[in-house]
């Protein structure tokens, strides 16, 4: 099959297909506008907000754990945005605006909608604007830039996710392939957050984990896993301390990709 080299989607089609471990693949960065559709709570501290308008024409998105910036006004109101300079990058404003990274839950082109979820929690920036955020909102977004694809070529997966991975973790089940086994294991903060919907898959065990404090189990239970002896995959992401323990583990045993999503007294971390 021939694969067009210039356009990002095949080429993330064809490293899931065909290809080992991660590949980054950049894709053009759009910076769009558009307006709160709808809003529903999906767990008691997860919120959902679908984001839409005529400027979502174009976006695209192909790997599971794909993300965009929220970028949010000043203090006064004011926006500023970045630029694309080329197709694959952005000119930020200095100093750059405050944005947030948050993974693509749902895009239906067709529609012209995309879902992100919120973890609410109290003082973050996205969480608060999210929680006051009301039909007809907007915003600006960012994003993809691109992915840190990894293949769909394994017959085993391992998830080690806090709450902040699950929308990457629910898209990743509808959109694997339907022959691979996966472990996922899942910390939050509370056991009311373990309504999150996920699909049902055959193959696919899902054990659910309460935080005590500041005090993961997360690494320590998914090392006590069983591995099967074909080749294997993880996926680590969340807290970037709580994965950081697997690292070390998983080194020699499987191939893995590793994501902070958010680090404990850091604003914005970018990992």
């Amino acid at each position: 099959m021939s694969i067009d080299r210039h356009d990002p989607g095949e080429r993330v089609a064809a490293h899931h297909r065909d290809g080992k471990g991660t590949t980054r693949i950049g894709y053009p960065i759009g910076v769009r506008e558009v307006s709160v559709l709808a809003r529903r709570h999906v767990t008691p501290r997860m919120l959902r907000l679908t984001l839409g308008g005529p400027e979502l024409d174009g976006f695209h998105t192909y790997q599971a754990d794909d993300h965009v910036k929220l970028v949010f006004p000043d203090p006064d109101g004011t926006r500023r945005v970045p630029v694309p300079n080329d197709e694959l990058s952005l000119d930020w404003p200095k100093p750059s605006p405050a944005s947030r990274k948050y993974t693509v839950r749902r895009f239906d082109a067709d529609a012209g909608e995309l879902d992100l979820d919120f973890v609410l929690h109290d003082g973050g920036l996205a969480s608060t604007w999210a929680t006051a955020a009301e039909v007809g909102d907007r915003i600006v977004i960012a994003g993809p830039p691109g992915a840190k694809a990894f293949a769909h070529t394994y017959g085993h997966y391992v998830f080690a996710v806090d709450a902040t991975a699950l929308p990457a973790v629910a898209r990743w089940l509808e959109e694997s392939p339907v022959d691979v086994s996966a472990e996922v294991v899942i910390e939050t903060d509370d056991a009311a957050e373990h309504g999150y919907p996920l699909a049902p898959r055959d193959g696919v065990r899902v054990t659910w984990l309460v935080r005590e404090g500041t005090r993961s189990s997360l690494a320590e239970t998914v090392q006590g896993v069983s591995l099967p002896e074909r080749p294997a995959f993880l996926f680590a992401a969340g807290e970037a301390g709580d994965i950081k323990p697997l690292r070390s583990w998983s080194r020699g045993r499987l191939d893995s990709l590793f994501t902070g999503y958010w680090k404990r007294g850091v604003a914005g971390l970018e990992d």
